[in-house]
């Protein structure tokens, strides 16, 4: 299916943090799927990292070590009591004992990604210089079906610079099919020929008649 971007994506962060994300995340999930709810506990903690990333004082006061842990839960009552569920809450607490709110942005990045591998999807990042027309997002969506051999969870990015075509990103590997990507090749086809036939000129230059 085809979704709406999701905004602010976490900024890089270093190999331990990342392991670190990686373990609270493998947490969370394993408690949303024992709790029966994962879909719908996934999007709230996606909703708490959202809401952190256009708060960075929020994210601020939550991350520094100036702050007790009591107070940082004290917080994250008023800020989220009864706009998440306990199971995000209480997990958000622990966290927050660890001192590692600084990266729950993360954490709800890695647990979006095993989700995903554990349903079987496939997140592909759709850029487009206009938006897709129904018909042929429908179309796309069953192409990349076949191709990714599980559900795709498209991401549209419109960027007029692109002139024309598509350009699918799915994890780290980038397929260009975009009118400037297909002029830039011909673009560099031309010099490589222009090079050869000027080379073949001057090896005929300097042995008329050879072989």
């Amino acid at each position: 299916m085809i979704d709406s971007p999701r905004p602010n994506k976490p900024k890089a962060v270093n190999v331990g943090a990342q392991r670190v994300a990686s373990i609270y995340a493998q947490a969370f999930l394993g408690a949303a799927e024992s709790a029966g709810r994962t879909d719908a506990l996934v999007d709230e903690l996606n909703g708490v990292a959202e809401l952190l990333g256009e708060h960075p004082q929020l994210q601020a006061v939550l991350a520094s070590a100036l702050i007790a842990p009591e107070e940082k839960s004290q917080v994250l009552d008023r800020v989220f009591g009864g706009q998440v569920t306990g199971l995000v809450l209480d997990f958000l607490k622990v966290v927050a004992r660890h001192g590692r709110l600084e990266i729950v942005q993360h954490v709800a990045a890695e647990v979006q990604k095993m989700f995903d591998e554990l349903r079987g999807r496939v997140r592909v990042e759709l850029h487009t210089a206009v938006p897709l027309a129904e018909g042929q997002a429908a179309s796309l969506e069953a192409s990349l079906r076949r191709i990714l051999g599980g559900e795709p969870q498209v991401e549209p990015v419109v960027d007029p610079a692109l002139i024309g075509g598509v350009v699918l990103r799915v994890g780290d590997t980038v397929y260009d099919g975009s009118v400037a990507r297909q002029l830039a090749q011909v673009r560099e086809q031309m010099i490589n020929r222009s090079v050869h036939e000027i080379q073949s000129r001057r090896d005929r230059v300097r042995h008329p008649g050879g072989n």
